[in-house]
């Protein structure tokens, strides 16, 4: 289950260096989206608009970004706060097919395996025990 972590690790940092990439990309594109309207002497509301979108989308995932990467860093070393954050940030990666949602499920499968728990330093998860019933 140690490689399974690790390799984890490294998929959250590489998902979170892409997110950097893309989000560095769209504020590029929103730098020159600008230049070039005020060049043309033409800022209306409307390309206002467009260039405060991919500006906010620039920033969204350049802090997603960092968040992975640091959540990655945090599954590294073994840290119980690393493993919660990427049970949280699991759920809406599941939305972003295909990467996102495989690495949704894999760190489901991962970290939620009783090895992995340990590895944690979280006890396992115990088996039910069946109760008698009363007046059986």
């Amino acid at each position: 289950m140690r490689l399974h972590v690790d390799v984890l690790a490294w998929l959250h940092f590489l998902w979170g260096l892409f997110g950097l990439l893309v989000g560095g990309s769209l504020l590029v594109l929103a730098l020159g989206t600008r230049m070039a309207l005020f060049d043309l002497g033409h800022m209306g509301p409307a390309e206002r608009a467009a260039v405060w979108l991919l500006v906010i989308c620039g920033v969204t995932l350049v802090v997603a970004g960092l968040v992975m990467m640091a959540v990655a860093r945090a599954l590294t070393r073994r840290r119980h706060a690393g493993r919660v954050a990427a049970l949280i940030l699991a759920v809406p990666n599941l939305i972003v097919v295909p990467f996102g949602t495989a690495l949704g499920i894999y760190t489901f499968w991962v970290l939620l395996n009783d090895d992995a728990r340990r590895e944690f330093g979280r006890p396992p998860r115990t088996p039910m025990r069946m109760q008698p019933l009363e007046g059986a």
